[in-house]
């Protein structure tokens, strides 16, 4: 191997290894969550999968908005530009806000209706709306703690970022298992006791974050130019994030919509798409975590001003994330046996789940090369655009009116109507490699601080 690419996969490996080991631990915590519901109860699984549609929506949220936070901050730290990163973050906290108090306040006063879009079934509204008042306040600590881990990885410091998060949500395991079983003389809370668990774990990593911020390894936090006016990056914050943030929200409603439809045929069906999905983010945190590893590297790569080498590194990328994606459906086919020991479904529940992790055994390739060229590649060189436009075609154009039509006019069988939805990755191939070759990604959006 040629010492140069020797390098890149070194830098590279050093960035992925904490973001999947992050990753991990935020969907072993979720996984957890998972498992331990489902000893209490399937309806109180369904009940607790649909109810964490909204964090899901707010994870959209978070993406899109970490997208430009990455795409500015990574490039500005290739210049070792630290006031321009410290204002972009504090407009990422301000716009985040905003968002987090918004679904904070319907969560808390409104869960009943907000559950009555994914379900008509009164014990899982139920049950959903006594988690959701309660989880529903830990929205708004995620304005900042998310926006400064992001920015933590666009300035190679990975490793703190993960370990904040394994302290934090590493308690939420524990915190789990306390107040759902009432271990150790604790009240058994059983839902509710997930949501306190959450909510207490959101809180412990803003304090951690607010910690590390506090002490100042890289720069220290200036408010005045983190949440002062900076017209000029204001400006380029909203032209990267927008289409970033309207790209990632409407791929993580339309997944959500892909709950709606599943969700209003049978508790069964709700059932085993939890379970799949869970496995399946289990199982892709490697593919999400060269996304983001590749987009701090050729950020900095253009930001330094060396476009060649992101050139050549964006490619070898998508050589390692093809590998992965393939060994990612692999991993999924011989955890088959495992994942229903884990779980006690009806058997109507058991033989979906069974058909469904056969389907995310290659769904899975297509949606890490996608995630890496539009998340990662795409995004390193500001062009957060074109994935807005793919995805809206595709899963709003596409996908979603196919899925309501083959569920409610045509009355297809719920798998071939699962199987029909996961077909939005592989539609999206061509355009996205023809995107990819005409390197007209490749750009430096830095400019001098004001």
């Amino acid at each position: 191997m040629k010492a140069e690419s020797k390098r890149f996969y070194q830098s590279l490996m050093a960035l992925v290894l904490p973001i999947t080991l992050q990753n991990f631990i935020t969907n072993a915590v979720n996984s957890a969550d998972v498992f331990m519901l489902g000893y209490v109860g399937q309806t109180e699984l369904s009940a607790v999968s649909l109810a964490n549609q909204f964090q899901f929506l707010l994870s959209g949220v978070f993406f899109g908005i970490s997208s430009a936070v990455v795409m500015l901050a990574s490039q500005y730290w290739g210049k070792k530009d630290t006031d321009s990163i410290q204002a972009v973050m504090g407009i990422a906290i301000k716009i985040a806000f905003v968002i987090t108090g918004l679904l904070a306040i319907g969560s808390v006063c409104m869960p009943e209706t907000l559950m009555r879009i994914y379900t008509d079934n009164e014990t899982l509204i139920s049950i959903g709306t006594s988690y959701l008042r309660i989880v529903g306040m830990s929205y708004v600590c995620m304005s900042f703690s998310q926006v400064y881990l992001c920015a933590l990885r666009s300035m190679e410091r990975a490793q703190i970022s993960t370990a904040i998060s394994a302290v934090a949500l590493l308690s939420n395991i524990v915190l789990n298992a306390v107040f759902i079983f009432g271990i150790g003389g604790a009240p058994k809370l059983g839902v509710i006791g997930v949501a306190v668990g959450t909510t207490t774990a959101r809180v412990l990593e803003l304090l951690l974050c607010l910690a590390d911020a506090v002490r100042g390894k890289i720069f220290r936090i200036n408010l005045k130019i983190m949440f002062g006016k900076h017209k000029m990056l204001f400006a380029d914050f909203c032209k990267y994030s927008i289409p970033a943030l309207i790209n990632d929200f409407a791929w993580t409603l339309a997944f959500s919509m892909y709950s709606v439809i599943m969700g209003h045929m049978n508790a069964d069906v709700v059932a085993a798409n939890s379970v799949v999905s869970t496995v399946r983010n289990l199982c892709m945190i490697m593919g999400f975590a060269l996304g983001s590893g590749a987009s701090v590297l050729l950020g900095i790569e253009i930001g330094e001003g060396r476009i060649e080498d992101a050139r050549r590194d964006a490619r070898k990328s998508c050589y390692v994330t093809l590998v992965v994606g393939i060994a990612t459906g692999i991993l999924i086919l011989l955890l088959r046996p495992l994942v229903f020991m884990c779980f006690s479904l009806t058997d109507r529940a058991a033989g979906y789940l069974n058909i469904m992790l056969w389907i995310s055994s290659y769904y899975v390739v297509g949606q890490a090369m996608n995630t890496l060229l539009i998340s990662g590649v795409f995004r390193a060189g500001g062009d957060s655009k074109f994935g807005m436009i793919c995805d809206i075609i595709v899963m709003w154009g596409i996908s979603v009116p196919l899925g309501f039509l083959c569920a409610f006019v045509w009355n297809l069988p719920p798998m071939a109507v699962y199987f029909i939805l996961c077909l939005d990755e592989f539609w999206k191939i061509p355009a996205v490699y023809i995107h990819y070759k005409k390197f007209g990604w490749l750009k430096d959006i830095t400019r001098e601080f004001e």
